[in-house]
Order: structure tokens, then sequence, then C-alpha cells
């Protein structure tokens, strides 16, 4: 009798649709939905069940997706966010509602959020707050700071129509809070990320790794190897780079090969790259790779790659120093000297992880004889200067198109996919994909630098500064990345936004076997605060002040130098950030004495610290440039360059367009980064976007604004209106008509154009560090609630006030959601988070705060003009971190009498400070 036929299909209903599916053994549901059934938007972050990224719901009930066998789904209800989006009325009350609240800021993590929200809202049709919490709890967001989200939620149930309004503001001219132009995709699951635009049958790329911090290899027979194994296409080394195999974001520091040729400097480095079809490299084991290892001594802290006998990691930086920075001005030893009280401190910070949602992903093709590469990155020009390096080809042969950047944070600035992709779709011939695991971009990416910080500073008697004297290192692992970034930032920002006249910085790189240390929201001005502002409290406590009133006396004002001897005669707003939260202070710190009086097991503290924070480039140009045009039939096509990676550029610089053109934003046609079409914006980093494409776009707005007002010959105060292929110009009681379809047009389509750059008017530092090294800082205060448990070490934010100077808040909703999100990112670094080589590689393992880890935030928005800001604005997104960890350090001291100066400031090393502190009385 012959064996019956198993029928291996696995039927289910997705979305009410019947399917099927012939997955593999213990193959992923995750996978299967977005591999065989094109369901792209279920998002895979992890493949871990640590963040929710791709959570779906299974007959109503929310299942992380990457942890749940296909064969699982069998005779089921699947449900993900494109089938809820479309008809489920909970799904779309939320859609509206995280639009209305700015819930979604980069996108990766809403399909998990929304789809959690649907389950909840189908249990409980109101829920509360913490209702909320506790359903969405196993998502992890990385970008909002999570209240926005609660917020939604929340707003969702108590809206029981078919959905939110929209919060459009008249025209969305700069100032109105209305709704990302870019939300829709975000809340129906339509935007493509970097994992989800590569043709179905691309080829799949795997990178092969050091598993060791430092290490000589061999590599084994290739050929042969690719011969014997099915499927496998192709093997890369560095043989095969055509152009130089080193790349980096600073020309004068790339150092970074594509593949290391002898010995790698760091676990994770990329040594060959595998290319095969999708079923074989499901199967491709690394452990088969021909790749023989030898594990090498390594030098993984700074103390290590500076002693005397240290091996040198690269030729010329002796001392294994890649690069030093130096501000000073006055005396400051001999102020310290006189000064009526002085304190110091060492302070100690470690790796911090990026923890993005998305990781690093995309795929690359040859198209009509060019290489175009797809990939999630927050520097598309940047991208295609690196790759015309290493791939020896002219930059018009190689087009960069982003996708979708679920997270950047600064990391992708650097290169990760990208090299690998072009070289692998040039060998083959077709399309390659690669997509970075948890792990891999762990392992392989960079990190926020680790810090060794010795600080004096000394006050008279009357409380004014009298002498500082600050001294860096940092570890800035194998390669420099924006290491020599960091090294001359943090000596402009170390004196805090304060009036200092007699002062030193200085700083340090140490290259270490350990990952790169990169760009990470503040390049490296969130360490240096830990340190200024532990110290203004300890200073102010020595002189008997209060903490808040030492820090408003010694606030920068108008026309008062900085430490680089910069005036600026307006918008140093620091001084009312302060002030704004003295109500706070006072009320907080009664409160936590009273409940502090009968010495409670948790106890309560108040902190404050401030901040600055310059934006772009540091003394260089850092130009953007912005193109619009006017189409015959009156559309109007804003070429918009600047990434947008959840701060909100898309909708902001359209924003600032608008307002110079004179039309309601949403009349707008907008078109994304893409080097074949969008001129260069310049990198999204160093909180620049707002103010520098902003200005480019306020530029091109009036330029164009100006070429309608002179065709028509109406005065500057006209109101323009599109009806069509008309314009109509209404200038005072006389309205003119302009025909744009009797103009001639141009090779891009447009009758009417205008593209313009911004370059800030910054200046370089001389010997000592004096000069212009920005054309504008923005300013922050921040106060935050702790309570601790003095017998368990944890500690547990309750509340943070934050004030904001921005200027001009083009969209006061976005200014929200970057402070709550930068509150987030802060938080994890004071409390939780540090990156351990070779540990913490998964997001289990690597702690970043939860939804309940979120206190609310009270965001107090200040506006003081910046002279060369568009409208007045200010850049934000990296000011918001640098208060945060010094103000929990503070409340933390506030409630305990402990001061740590090493963190994360975890429940262990808290309790043993405390436990400490106790044995020495």
């Amino acid at each position: 009798m012959d064996n019956p036929v198993v029928d291996a299909m696995t039927r289910f209903r997705l979305n009410a649709e019947p399917v099927g599916v012939n997955p593999d053994v213990g193959e992923r549901l995750s996978d299967s939905l977005r591999e065989r059934l094109g369901r792209r938007d279920v998002k895979v972050g992890c493949n871990a069940g640590d963040c929710g990224a791709c959570t779906v719901l299974i007959d109503g009930e929310p299942v992380c997706a990457c942890l749940t066998p296909t064969q699982q789904a069998e005779g089921r209800q699947v449900e993900t966010l494109a089938g809820l989006a479309g008809t489920d009325a909970d799904a779309l009350r939320l859609a509206g509602c995280f639009l209305d609240h700015g819930a979604a800021q980069c996108g990766i993590c809403t399909p998990g959020m929304i789809v959690s929200a649907v389950a909840l809202l189908r249990r409980v049709s109101r829920p509360d707050a913490q209702q909320v919490e506790d359903a969405l709890g196993g998502v992890l967001c990385r970008c909002t700071g999570y209240r926005k989200i609660i917020d939604a939620v929340v707003a969702a149930g108590e809206t029981r129509a078919a959905a939110a309004e929209n919060m459009a503001v008249d025209d969305g001219h700069a100032g109105a809070a209305i709704r990302r132009l870019d939300g829709a995709g975000k809340v129906d699951g339509s935007e493509a990320f970097g994992d989800d635009v590569a043709p179905a049958d691309a080829l799949v790329l795997r990178i092969i790794r050091s598993p060791y911090p430092r290490a000589r290899f061999t590599l084994g027979d290739l050929a042969g190897w690719v011969a014997d194994t099915p499927g496998v296409e192709a093997v890369l080394t560095y043989a095969d780079v055509p152009g130089e195999n080193r790349f980096g974001v600073i020309p004068a520091f790339a150092d970074q090969p594509v593949f290391a040729e002898v010995e790698t400097r760091f676990r994770g480095e990329a040594v060959a790259a595998v290319i095969g079809t999708s079923a074989a490299m499901r199967r491709f084991d690394p452990e088969s790779f021909p790749v023989t290892w030898q594990e090498l001594p390594a030098m993984q802290s700074v103390a290590e790659a500076q002693a005397p006998d240290a091996v040198q990691l690269h030729e010329g930086r002796e001392g294994n120093r890649m690069c030093g920075g130096l501000v000073r001005c006055g005396d400051a030893a001999t102020a310290l000297a006189e000064a009526d009280v002085t304190v110091e401190g060492r302070f100690r910070t470690g790796f911090v992880e990026h923890a993005y949602i998305e990781p690093e992903a995309g795929f690359a093709e040859i198209r009509d004889g060019r290489i175009e590469v797809h990939a999630c990155t927050q520097a598309p020009v940047m991208d295609l200067d690196a790759l015309e390096i290493i791939l020896g080809m002219s930059r018009n042969d190689i087009r960069i198109v982003p996708t979708g950047v679920g997270g950047g944070f600064g990391s992708k600035l650097d290169l990760s996919v990208q090299p690998y992709l072009a070289l692998a779709a040039l060998k083959t011939g077709r399309p390659v994909r690669l997509t970075y695991s948890r792990t891999e971009s762990m392992q392989s990416t960079t990190k926020r630098h680790p810090a060794e910080i010795t600080l004096k500073i000394g006050a008279d008697k009357d409380g004014r500064i009298k002498g500082f004297d600050f001294r860096g290192v940092f570890n800035t692992g194998a390669y420099a990345s924006w290491g020599p970034t960091v090294a001359n930032r943090v000596p402009v920002h170390a004196s805090g936004p304060y009036r200092i006249t007699d002062y030193r910085a200085e700083s340090a790189g140490i290259h270490t076997h350990c990952p790169p240390a990169g760009a990470f929201r503040g390049f490296g001005v969130p360490q240096s605060a830990i340190a200024q502002e532990s110290l203004f409290d300890e200073l102010a406590d020595r002189l008997g002040m209060d903490r808040l009133e030492f820090r408003i006396l010694n606030a920068l004002k108008n026309g008062v130098p900085t430490v680089c001897g910069q005036v600026f005669e307006q918008g140093v707003g620091i001084g009312a950030c302060l002030e704004a939260l003295r109500p706070a202070w006072h009320a907080e710190r009664a409160a936590a004495r009273a409940h502090n009086a009968g010495d409670p097991k948790f106890r309560r503290g108040v902190g404050i610290a401030a901040g600055w924070y310059g934006c772009g480039n540091t003394s260089l140009p850092n130009p953007s440039t912005i193109k619009a045009g006017i189409r015959p039939d009156g559309s109007v096509v804003l070429h918009q360059g600047a990434m947008d990676i959840g701060q909100g550029a898309n909708t902001v610089v359209p924003q600032i367009f608008a307002t110079a053109l004179g039309v309601p934003v949403h009349l707008l046609t907008l078109i994304g980064a893409d080097t074949d079409v969008t001129p260069d914006a310049g990198k999204t980093s160093a909180s620049r976007q707002t103010y520098v494409s902003g200005n480019a776009a306020r530029l091109a707005g009036e330029v164009l604004r100006g070429d309608i007002l002179k065709r028509v010959n109406a005065g500057d105060e006209a109101r323009i209106e599109f009806a069509g292929e008309d314009i109509r110009v209404i200038d005072g009681n006389v309205a003119h008509e302009l025909d744009l379809a009797g103009l001639p047009v141009d090779a891009e389509g447009y009758v009417l154009r205008a593209e313009e750059t911004y370059d800030p008017p910054a200046r370089a530092l001389d010997e000592n560090g004096q000069g212009v090294p920005y054309a504008q800082f923005g300013y922050a205060a921040h106060l935050a609630v702790v309570e601790v448990d003095i017998a368990l070490g944890t500690v547990k934010p309750l509340k943070f006030v934050a004030a904001h100077d921005v200027g001009k808040a083009i969209n006061p909703m976005l200014v929200e959601g970057q402070v709550q999100g930068g509150i987030a990112q802060g938080l994890g670094m004071a409390l939780m988070e540090e990156y351990l080589p070779g540990r913490t590689e998964n997001l289990h393992d690597y702690l970043i705060p939860t939804i309940g880890d979120m206190p609310p935030v009270e965001t107090l928005i200040i506006e003081e003009p910046d002279a060369h800001g568009p409208y007045g604005a200010k850049g934000l997104g990296e000011h918001v971190l640098i208060p945060t960890a010094p103000a929990l350090l503070n409340a933390i001291k506030d409630a305990t009498g402990i001061r740590l100066t090493e963190v994360p400031a975890t429940p262990a090393r808290l309790r043993a400070a405390i436990k400490e502190a106790a044995h020495a009385q």
C-alpha cells in the first residue's frame, strides 16, 4: 500500500481572507506573513519576542509573530495592521488619534502598538492610562517616550466616532500643531522601511563576522566552498573591493575597512560576505564557512590602550590617541586657587546602544547600468560619497534611494549595509538584499562613547563661578567614526549654558578593541553634562544656596561671551528655561520634604539640570539645499531631502516652505530624499534640519513667491491662491491672474522653480578654542522627581518638567514628542542602559525603557527667537537628552544623600553606595 500524501499546507484566515502557505518546519509566522504572503506591515525588530514590533492578533489575542510557529495558525484568524486599518472601527479611531497626538514618530513600532491597542479596545471600551500601559507593555518604542501613545489610546476609547479630528490649524504654517504630513503610512502599515522594499527574487547576503575583539584570520578555499554549497552564488572579501577598502564619515579619519584583510579589531567586524538564494541562506550555518581564527590579546579599556606596551591600532596615532579638543579662556588654574569654594569629582559613563527598533536593512540592484542602493540611512549623500570611493566608480553611476528609517539617533549616519549590497549586486548582476539580525546590529554598529571625566569647579562666596577645569577621555573604539566630532564638540559644551570667564576643557579620543563609538544624540555632551551639572549641585550645597538660584545667577545672557568668546545679542534662552521651572521646583521640593518627613522606605527627591547644544557642524561648512517647483497644472512640488528619522523633518520643513511661499501646507506635493532627483539637504544629525534645511526651505519659498509676485507686479503683502492652471494674486483690492499653462516648461516639468542653499555663519576656532563654533544654540532645563527604594536601590521616576527654548515652535506637537522621546533615552542612559561588548547583544540583556518606565512629562515651550533661525526657530532633537541624566542623578542625591558618579545608576550600584554610606556613618 502506498504511503498517503501528507498535506504540509498550513491554512488560516488572514485579515478575513483564506490563505495557505507551505512553511518550513518551525518557520516563524512573521516570516510566513512577510516573505510568503507579502504582509510587510508586520515588522521584525528582534526575532526574540523582545520588541513586540511583529505583534499580530490570532483569534483576537495579541502575540509576537516572531515567536509563533506558522503551523500554530492552522485554522485560525490572523489579523495584521494592514487588514485592521481598512475596516476595523477601533483601528480607524486609533489611527486618527495616533496622528492627532503625534504618537507615531519613526513608525516602526506603530503596527505593534496599534494592533495591541485594538485588542485592548475590544476588551475595554474606555481604558485608562494604567490599562494602556499593561496592554502595550510588550511593545518597545525608542522614539516617542510612550506618553503620546498612551494619550492616543486613551483618546481612542473616549472618541467613539469613525475617526478623530485632524488637528490642522488654519493653513499649517509655522506655529501650527498639524499632523505629520507623512503620518498616514505609519498608522496603516504601508510605510516601507529597509527590509520592506527588496524584490521577491532578490538574492540574500549574510556577513561573516569576527567572534573575538581581536583576531587574525585565514580564509580557506572559497571557490571550492561555493561550488560545493548548493544555492550559494558568490563570496565577497576585501579582494572584491574595486576602489578603496575603507570608509569613515570624516574623510581625514576614514579608517574602517569594508572587510578586514588580515586582523580584526573588534567583535563583529566583517571579514567576508556570502550571497545565495533565499532558501539557501535560510539554511546557511556560518560555522560552515571556511575561515580559521586566531584570537589575540585585546585592549577594551582606555587604560589598557594607553599602557606603554599597548598594541597600536592605527599607524600614526601614538598611544592609540585618535585626536583631541581644547577650549580655554582666562586662567582656570589661578581662578580655582583663588576661589572661596571648590568641588571636584571623577565621573564614568559606559557604552550606550542606539537600540532603534529597525535593524539596518536594504537592497541593491543594477538598473540601466547604474548601481542603486535602497537602504535606511540618515545621510544619503554621505552614502553616495563613500560608495564612490569604495566602488571606484563615478558618482554619476550610483544612486542612493533612502527607505523609511525606523529610528537612527546618529548610528545610521555611518555606513552599514550599503557597501556590501552594492558590491554584491555588482558581482552577481542581480538584486541582493541584506537585513541585520538584532545581534548583528548590536555587535557591529556604533555606540555612545564611554567617558572618563575629571572636573574641578570653583565659586566665590556670592555664588559666581570662579574657575572650571575639565578633562575628558573618550573610548572611541576600533575606528574613528564620529570620534573627532565628539572630541571637538565636548570642550565647547562642557561649561553648560553658563558664564565662566576662567575655563579650560580638554578632551581626547582613544582607540580600543571595542565597537566603534560614533554619533548618538548629543555627540558627547550628555556625558560632560553629567559631570558639570552634578558638581553644580555640590557647589550650591557647599555655598548654602538654592540649586536653582545658583544656576540662574550664573546663566548665560544676551551679550555675554561664551567660553569660546562668542557673543549672542539675542536668543539666549537658558535663563527663561530655568525661570520657567521655578514654580515646579518649589512645589515639588516641598512635597518631597513632606513625604520624607516620616523617614519612609521610599524616599523622594527632586533634581534639576540644564543644558545647551550648538546646532550643526562645529566650525565647519554645513549647507542644505532645498528645491521647489510649480507644474503647469498648478501643483506645487517640494523636493525635501532632509531625512526624517522620526523627528518630523517631512512636516516641519514643508511648514516653513509653505509659510514663506504663502500657501497652505497641504497643497504641497512632497518628493523625498533621492540622490537622483533631490538636492542635498545635509545629514540628519546635530539638530540641524529645522534650522539649516528649514532656512533653505524658507529661502526657496521666498524666491518662488517673489517670482510670482514680480510676474504680476504685485506687492509683498499680496495673497497667493492656486486654482488649477491659474495662480490668483490678491493685492489689496486688485486680483491678478497668472496663466501657468502659457509658461515654458523646463526639463523637470516645472514652469516656475527655485533652488536655494543655506550655510550657517560659523567660524573656525583658534588654538585656544576661541571663535564661532555654531551660529545658534538651543537651551533646556529639566526637573525630575524620583522615588528611591532604600532597601533595594531601585529608582522610579515620577515626573518630569522640561523647559525648552526652541526659538519658534514650528510644530508644537512635534516639539512635545521630541521632548518626551529624548527624556526616555536620557532616562535609559541614567538608570539602566550599559552596552557590554560580547554580553549585551540583544534586547533582553540590554534593557531600554518600556512603557511602564516613563512617567508623565510636562513640556514648557520657551520661544526666544534666534537671529538666524527660520522664523526664529532653533534645533531641538539633541538638546532634550542632555539635562535628563544629570537631573535624575541630582534627584537621587536629593532623595538619598548619595552622589553617584557612574552611570547607569543600577539598583546594585545604588544599593552598594547606600550601604557604604551607612557603614561610614
